[in-house]
């Protein structure tokens, strides 16, 4: 059987699927619950000075049937007394030593501050610590949370002072909120994290509502913007996982979050150079249990790769991702049609017609049957007909071999200055005859 067992600066796990700081981690019979379910690892709800949540709090995007394809909030941390989080946290560990236990932070950006909460909660017994940067809406408004994680200045301070303090390793969570988060994760690694955990959640107002005109939700008639989560910002969340993980100033451990519901959405994390992964939105729809099928789902795929543990997939995808000026010019692929599948639900040509590179012809055979086929001639290769297409394998991209060398725009580029260089070398010898 596979190894699943995973090591996060030093924080070990028995397998790579935490929690994340959420509701769902909010009390001691919550995490324990999760636990004997069989997560590896949980991040309490972020402690700090207690405060006042609102009600309403969540809101969801239903997208085309699928249920809670977005999701949204305005709860903040922890409304309970801190006293009572650490009790909590101290029986939790106690009860499942095995287990990995982080206790997410959040407090004002003064050193005294950072100073007194992680001597008390490592006291607890937490395996680490993970200072909350992340939180988008209500801390931020009182200068924690994004606010902070927004400036690296005050990454790299506040995680210096909670390095002075800390015995256990420091993870600091970054906000998507910010141009680029490479930025942030430089900051916090100057500030001598030992790893980073990122996305938090991204600026959002669900909806409005149609009747009432009421935001989506809303506390008495008044709404604010929330952080967003869940399927819909996965693709956005990889991206940042990807950009901090091929950076070069960025060397420290990362811990993968957003949007992961399934065993193939860890993987893809994992190869982007995720050492863990951690969940909230899935639990939140589908329960503690859904952990089972993220446990079979790695098992079997390393299985089937015949990897011995989830440590040799970490990181396996980075060199492949790198910047458009580095991509070959000269390569291509088309789109063909399998017209024994095909059945010419015409959503593919009026695809490529309305909206692409207008290559799809719709053609009459001998018998008088019509057909679809590609003008691969005329194809650029966009995919765009494979993604409308409804039937599974209907549409194939097919690599085209190439007749010209690879080429990217950099080299491109490098290559006309070398020319221009060497025309003006040529010039100035002709002047100088």
């Amino acid at each position: 059987m596979a190894d699943l067992t995973t090591n996060l600066a030093g924080i070990r796990s028995p397998n790579p699927f935490w929690l994340a700081s959420a509701p769902p981690t909010n009390t001691g019979y919550q995490v324990q619950r999760a636990f004997e379910a069989g997560w590896g690892g949980a991040v309490w709800k972020t402690l700090g000075d207690p405060i006042i949540n609102t009600s309403s709090r969540f809101a969801a995007i239903h997208f085309n049937g699928q249920r809670v394809a977005g999701f949204n909030n305005i709860e903040l941390i922890t409304d309970r007394p801190l006293e009572v989080n650490l009790q909590e946290i101290y029986e939790t560990k106690k009860r499942f030593p095995n287990h990995t236990l982080v206790a997410s932070l959040m407090v004002e950006p003064k050193r005294d501050k950072w100073h007194e909460i992680v001597k008390r909660v490592e006291a607890a017994g937490v395996d680490g610590l993970e200072l909350n940067f992340g939180c988008p809406h209500g801390m931020a408004e009182r200068g924690m949370g994004s606010a902070s994680g927004q400036q690296p200045d005050l990454v790299e301070a506040q995680t210096a002072w909670a390095k002075e303090a800390a015995q256990t390793p420091v993870i600091v969570k970054l906000t998507p909120n910010i141009t680029d988060i490479t930025a942030t994760a430089k900051a916090a690694v100057r500030g001598g994290a030992d790893a980073i955990s990122l996305i938090n959640t991204i600026n959002s107002l669900a909806g409005v509502d149609l009747d009432t005109w009421n935001t989506i939700p809303h506390v008495g008639g008044k709404g604010a913007h929330g952080g967003y989560c869940g399927p819909a910002v996965k693709p956005i969340a990889l991206n940042m996982v990807a950009e901090c993980a091929r950076n070069n100033f960025v060397y420290v451990p990362i811990s993968g979050i957003g949007g992961i519901a399934t065993w193939k959405d860890a993987v893809e994390f994992l190869l982007m150079g995720a050492s863990n992964v951690q969940i909230c939105t899935a639990a939140m729809h589908h329960g503690f249990r859904i952990v089972e099928d993220l446990i079979d789902g790695l098992t079997l795929y390393l299985e089937e790769k015949e990897l011995e543990s989830v440590h040799d997939l970490i990181g396996k995808s980075i060199s492949k991702f790198s910047d458009w000026g580095d991509l070959d010019l000269n390569y291509a692929v088309v789109a063909r049609i399998d017209t024994d599948t095909c059945i010419e639900c015409n959503k593919c040509h009026i695809a490529c017609e309305d909206t692409s590179h207008q290559c799809i012809e719709r053609l009459t055979d001998a018998a008088g049957a019509t057909y679809l086929q590609v003008r691969e001639e005329d194809c650029v290769g966009c995919n765009l007909c494979a993604i409308v297409c409804p039937v599974e394998g209907a549409i194939e991209m097919v690599e085209l071999p190439s007749r010209e060398v690879p080429m990217s725009w950099n080299q491109r580029q490098a290559a006309l200055a070398e020319l221009g260089a060497v025309s003006e070398l040529g010039d100035q010898d002709k002047e100088g005859l």
